[in-house]
């Protein structure tokens, strides 16, 4: 084998490679013994082919095979010679024709191009200052959450019989819906529970019922929106011939053991206390995040190195090609029925905006690199339980559908690479935080949901903002009526590094 440098130009460099004739016919010799007692050929005893034989009937696609694991061989070996470390998998490229190759009549050449990792020092981790903003859950924070709670569990007391039904009153009905004349499916209904002004029922509905008493027969004229979803009825005008079984009014929940008991915990006392481990959990994901960002942007001021050039564009087209989905979504235009191929490179990006993810993949680009060098050195490790638990996670977004949602990480490599990317950085993160001087700053809990890119006067509003409470107990949500259902759309975001 003949290596030869023909480039050398900052991160990049570039081989051609010669692999004489006689070697590959030295290896296509090897791998016809080989293969000489697998084949079965009429004429022949099994292990009796002569090699002139397989040579004619097998010669050039054995020869093809041979070319590949030579040129995978010879390359990997070529850059463990000189020890460089490729940014990216190599690109390979065949000179000359193939054909005189194969027949053995021709050295095999080709060219080797990749770039490197860049060569860096560490910064001195311990040298970082670093603030993390802590903050304290007060009794009134956790007051507040369970009267939240409580105002989500609403009871109802039934009216007198002659109280006419008011806006946020409960009323148990009866009701079948006609379409000219004749009821459609899904549209029978017996003891259905709706609350008037919850939007439960289809516009129109519920205003009709308000006034009625127990007993009341009401006809309730409506539209079914365009866009509704089972076409037979989208846009259609229906009858409802409606029985109002009881009217019930707002009830106060009382907030004392018995409440504690519906939500899963055994004592107001001991739901307090849930609730006060939570939020503070909530809050410490916050903290860590907040305290992430600041440790990345003083590492990111420290970094100064070239970078691999096409690590770089792929970082700013995945950038580009996520913005042009995310502007192709929110245009008011936009149809998810015709978007079949989910390519939306026709998006305009602006110079501005592609000067600024450039700005931005360069970051991630460089502090990926910092990163995954500080995890080499270290040996920080992540196991396959910590990837179980992560992807055991991911399939509780999903329920009922846990079990595919796990066969698919399990049996899926790059899926699990993706799983297990996060745990990585994250777990080199906290290695350097040990390092570094990190002091609890108390702060406020709208200083801390503060959004930290947002100008002042912008600053996000923590009221708004703040963790979700959750209840100690899920209760299961009651199930809309087919016919009168509305559709809802679910959003999903993602951090940046």
């Amino acid at each position: 084998m003949q290596v030869t440098e023909t480039l050398s130009e900052g991160l990049k460099r570039e081989f051609m490679v010669v692999i004489e004739a006689a070697d590959l016919a030295g290896r296509l010799d090897a791998k016809l013994d080989e293969i000489k007692g697998q084949v079965q050929l009429k004429g022949f005893r099994p292990g009796k082919v002569p090699k002139s034989h397989l040579m004619k009937t097998y010669g050039k696609s054995v020869m093809g095979d041979v070319i590949q694991e030579t040129v995978g061989e010879t390359s990997q070996k070529a850059i463990e010679e000189r020890e460089l470390k490729p940014a990216l998998q190599p690109n390979i490229e065949l000179e000359g024709d193939v054909e005189p190759v194969i027949e053995g009549k021709s050295d095999l050449t080709y060219k080797l191009t990749f770039e490197v990792m860049p060569d860096f020092d560490l910064p001195d981790f311990s040298a970082l200052e670093l603030s993390r903003p802590v903050v304290e859950v007060s009794d009134e924070e956790v007051d507040e959450s369970i009267t939240q709670m409580a105002a989500q569990q609403q009871n109802f007391e039934p009216k007198d019989e002659k109280a006419k039904a008011e806006d946020g009153d409960r009323l148990t009905i009866d009701f079948l819906g006609k379409v000219d004349d004749v009821a459609f499916e899904g549209g029978t209904a017996e003891g259905a529970s709706l609350v008037i002004g919850s939007g439960q029922f289809i516009p129109g509905f519920e205003e009709q019922l308000v006034g009625a008493k127990a007993g009341d027969d009401v006809t309730v004229n409506v539209t079914f929106p365009a866009e509704y979803g089972a076409e037979h009825l989208a846009g259609k005008d229906a009858v409802f011939d409606v029985k109002v079984q009881e009217v019930a009014g707002p009830a106060e929940t009382k907030i004392d053991d018995e409440f504690a008991t519906q939500m899963g915990l055994e004592s107001l006392d001991a739901l307090k206390e849930a609730l006060k481990g939570r939020i503070g959990e909530d809050y410490g994901r916050i903290s860590r995040n907040r305290v992430k960002r600041s440790l990345l942007d003083e590492l990111d001021g420290l970094l100064d190195f070239e970078l691999p050039p096409t690590m770089l564009e792929q970082e700013i087209e995945q950038i580009i090609q996520q913005a042009q989905s995310e502007k192709a979504h929110s245009a008011e235009d936009y149809d998810p029925e015709q978007d079949h191929d989910h390519d939306h490179s026709d998006v305009e990006i602006s110079d501005e905006e592609k000067e600024e993810y450039k700005t931005i993949a360069a970051r991630r680009v460089r502090l990926g690199l910092l990163l995954s060098e500080v995890g080499t050195r270290n040996e920080v490790q992540v196991t396959q339980d910590e990837v179980n638990r992560a992807i055991a996670e991911q399939a509780r977004n999903f329920p009922g559908q846990e079990q595919q949602v796990f066969q698919f990480y399990t049996q899926n490599q790059q899926a699990q690479a993706q799983i297990r990317a996060p745990l990585f950085e994250d777990k080199v993160v906290d290695y350097i935080l040990e390092l570094a001087k990190v002091t609890d700053e108390t702060v406020t809990r709208e200083a801390l949901l503060e959004d930290p890119d947002a100008p002042a006067e912008e600053a996000v509003d923590a009221k708004e903002d703040k963790p979700k409470k959750k209840a100690a107990a899920k209760k299961k949500a009651a199930t809309k009526k087919k016919a009168t259902s509305k559709k809802k759309d679910d959003k999903k975001s993602k951090d940046d590094k």
